[in-house]
C-alpha cells in the first residue's frame, strides 16, 4: 500500500456535477454533490437503480470528470491531470471490485491476480498472486479459467487481484449484485475481513441497506443529492 498523509481526507469532491447531453435534451444526473473520505475509513453510497451511484465512483475514481467541480485524491484534483496521471494514480493507490467480476477470460486466476502485479511492476508478482488466492480460499482452483469457476469463485478471484496490489483505496461496485445470497453473504464476510486487516479506505456501492450497514459511513444518493444516513 502507497503511504499518504494520513492527516488529511484521502477522497473529496467539491460542489460536483455531472450531467449528459441525449437526443431528448441535457439531463442533469446531480448537482453540488460534496463528500470527504477519511484514510482507512469504510463508506457505503446507496440508492435506487439510477440514481447515479455507478457514475459518482467513476468521477470518485478518476475514471471519469465531472461537469463542474472538483475531485481531489490525497489533496490532488483529479480534474486537473490529463489522462496518463490519472491512470497513475489508479495503478498505484487504487481497485476495483464489479458486479460483473472483470476477469479476463483468456487467462487463468493465477494470471488474473498476477497480471495487474507485475503493470506495478512487483518482482515476485506470481508468489504475490498465489498469496491471494489462498487467502481467499482458491489455492486449489489457481489454473482454472474464469469459464471453468462458479459466480462465486470469480468474484473470490475478483477480490484477491483487488487486495493483491495493497491499494489505498478499493472501490466495490455492487459486488453481490450477481450472486445468490448465501454466496454473496460469503463473499461479504471476506472483503470486510480483509478489507479490516489491510486497513484500506472502502468506497462501497449499494442498493443493500444490509450491506451499507456494514460501513462505518452512509450517503443516501437521491434526487442528485447526497444526504448522510442517521440510524
Amino acid at each position: 500500500m502507497q503511504h499518504l498523509d494520513s492527516g488529511k481526507p484521502i477522497i473529496e469532491a467539491h460542489d460536483v456535477a455531472k450531467s449528459f447531453n441525449t437526443q431528448a435534451g441535457k439531463v442533469e444526473l446531480f448537482t453540488g454533490l460534496s463528500l470527504s473520505v477519511a484514510p482507512g475509513e469504510s463508506l457505503a453510497i446507496i440508492g435506487r437503480s439510477g440514481a447515479g451511484k455507478s457514475t459518482l465512483l467513476s468521477l470518485l475514481a478518476g475514471l471519469d470528470t465531472p461537469t463542474s467541480g472538483h475531485v481531489m485524491f490525497a489533496g490532488q484534483p483529479l480534474d486537473e491531470l490529463d489522462d496518463p496521471a490519472r491512470a497513475d494514480i489508479r495503478l498505484r493507490h487504487l481497485s476495483f471490485i464489479f458486479q460483473s467480476f472483470h476477469l479476463l477470460p483468456e487467462l487463468d486466476a493465477l494470471d488474473n491476480v498476477r497480471l495487474p502485479l507485475e503493470i506495478q511492476g512487483a518482482a515476485d508478482a506470481e508468489l504475490q498472486a498465489r498469496h491471494w488466492l489462498q487467502e481467499v480460499g482458491l489455492g486449489a482452483r489457481m489454473d482454472h479459467y474464469p469459464s471453468q469457476l462458479s459466480g462465486g469463485e470469480q468474484q473470490r478471484v475478483a477480490i484477491a487481484r483487488a487486495f493483491a496490489t495493497r491499494p489505498s483505496v478499493l472501490f466495490a461496485d455492487e459486488p453481490t449484485g450477481n450472486l445468490d445470497d448465501e454466496t454473496g453473504h460469503q463473499i461479504i464476510e471476506q472483503l470486510f475481513s480483509l478489507n479490516a486487516s489491510q486497513g484500506t479506505t472502502l468506497i462501497l456501492i449499494t442498493h443493500d441497506l444490509e450491506l451499507a450497514r456494514r460501513c462505518r459511513r452512509r450517503l443516501h444518493l437521491h434526487a442528485g443529492r447526497l444526504e448522510e444516513v442517521v440510524e
